[in-house]
């Protein structure tokens, strides 16, 4: 049978089997639980407790701050300690509500209260989920509620579930998937409600077999529901490649995955939506792993929120014996995580994993010069020249990285791990993506300057005319 996949892409070690089997196990602790201002895509939410307030799991200490934002909500019960920036996992400070747990994890009224969810029109969920705070969990953090309403919904032909988890040493997903499918499907169901023109699908990778299995069982008398085995290569979890696998469909940056009449959700972020939808429960919690060949048990937990990078590695049983500290910390998996340089940061809600490894093998193993051998090529999964953009790069060049669709670029790690040179691709066009970004933000604000002075030009002379007028 031919699977389903995308042109390009590579096979890194999998690691899938170190923590596959490791049932999810729940942590909490005392002490204090941090909750940065922004989780994701969008504009930071706005405190609304103050220091000295005393709140509860579940409700809400931050609203969104603006279209595109989400809620944030306390998964302690506690006393707020200080409202500061705090260091997170991207290694920039973010204005942060730090709340001091009581060890009681009281909830607020109402938490699990069972909810019919087919007698609730599509405004009332989506306005559930805005509530709850939820965002894209396996991914970049987008608000859920905004990706729920496109600008035509009746063009939505596809409800894709991502639960291809394509990412090295992570198996949080996977878990899910065995342990709560149910929930994963019926907040699938949940969605297509709101498009009923929808077909669900549910892309796995076939190196998953138990979930493939499980999940056809839970989708057996779901008629519009296909769950589609994909061929396993990374990045098939990314949104582009598996809209491409799933559909045949393409889609750029430019483009959103509803303008390709589709829409995608990692399988936790539907879960969380049927949590919020139908348990009357927002986003608290979320399951991560702890992996790599540093630390001394693998394991897939649910945390709290806002929880200590520091104490959940503790809690699993830290390093190995003779192992003091880790060459390399990562959060997230060996592909698109990135490093941390200190442990004490909170799990944030797009947060997928700890990793730690024994060697950093990107400092370890020195980089030559590029011996052109089109290996980065030939992976890209979106059909760029990774050799010619880092030269672009290196001469910061930012007109001609755009010139070779460098904006395209989805900084999946693909060109940097096949390179028998050790280049810094990725990193160098993360950088570059950034600065043409800037760059073209001041453009915008120019431009806009220049056409309120043309207008503002504009009124004064047609003042100056009517004046004229009048005198005469």
């Amino acid at each position: 049978m031919s699977l389903s996949t995308f042109k390009g892409g590579t096979h890194p070690y999998e690691g899938k089997e170190l923590s596959e089997d490791k049932a999810i196990r729940e942590l909490s602790f005392d002490g204090d639980y941090v909750f940065p201002m922004s989780q994701g895509i969008g504009a930071p939410a706005k405190p609304v407790v103050n220091v000295g307030d005393h709140v509860l799991a579940g409700q809400k200490i931050a609203e969104a701050g603006g279209f595109v934002s989400a809620n944030v909500i306390s998964s302690v019960s506690g006393t707020v300690k200080i409202i500061q920036p705090r260091m997170t996992t991207g290694g920039v400070a973010v204005n942060s509500v730090v709340v001091t747990s009581d060890g009681l994890f009281e909830t607020i009224e109402g938490i699990g209260t069972e909810r019919d969810w087919t007698c609730l029109d599509k405004e009332t969920i989506v306005g559930i989920i805005k509530d709850a705070g939820i965002v894209g969990i396996g991914g970049a953090g987008f608000p859920t509620h905004v990706k729920l309403m496109p600008k035509n919904p009746d063009a939505i032909e596809f409800f894709i579930a991502n639960g291809s988890e394509c990412e090295p040493m992570l198996t949080s997903d996977y878990r899910l998937m065995l342990e709560e499918g149910e929930k994963i499907v019926e907040g699938l169901k949940i969605c297509m409600s709101m498009f009923p023109q929808a077909k669900g699908i549910i892309g796995i990778e076939n190196n998953k077999p138990k979930a493939i299995e499980h999940m056809k069982e839970l989708c057996a008398h779901e008629p519009n529901i296909e769950v589609k085995e994909l061929l396993t290569k990374y990045p098939e979890g990314g949104e582009r490649q598996l809209i491409n696998a799933c559909t045949g469909r393409f889609i750029n940056s430019s483009m959103l995955p509803a303008d390709a009449g589709c829409i995608v959700d990692n399988v936790a972020t539907l879960a969380a939506i049927y949590d919020a939808v139908a348990l009357s429960t927002p986003l608290m919690q979320k399951v991560i792993t702890v992996s790599g060949d540093a630390v001394k048990e693998t394991a897939n937990v649910k945390v709290r929120l806002g929880s200590s990078y520091k104490r959940i590695l503790d809690e699993v049983g830290g390093l190995k014996e003779g192992i003091e500290d880790a060459g390399k910390y990562l959060c997230g998996g060996p592909m698109m995580g990135q490093a941390l340089f200190d442990l004490d940061v909170p799990v944030t809600k797009p947060s997928s994993a700890i990793c730690a490894f024994i060697h950093d093998e990107v400092s370890e193993n020195p980089t030559t010069a590029c011996i052109r051998c089109g290996r980065c090529v030939d992976v890209c999964p979106e059909f760029l020249v990774p050799a010619l953009m880092q030269k672009a790069a290196a001469k910061h060049d930012l007109e001609k990285f755009e010139e070779l669709n460098g904006m395209e670029c989805m900084e999946c790690g693909s060109c940097s791990y096949i390179c028998p040179a050790r280049r810094p691709l990725t990193q160098s066009f993360k950088e570059m993506r950034k600065l043409v970004a800037a760059q073209r933000k001041i453009k915008a604000e120019e431009r806009k300057l220049r056409e309120q002075q043309a207008a503002a030009a504009a009124a004064a002379a047609k003042e100056a005319e009517e004046k004229k007028e009048d005198n005469k």
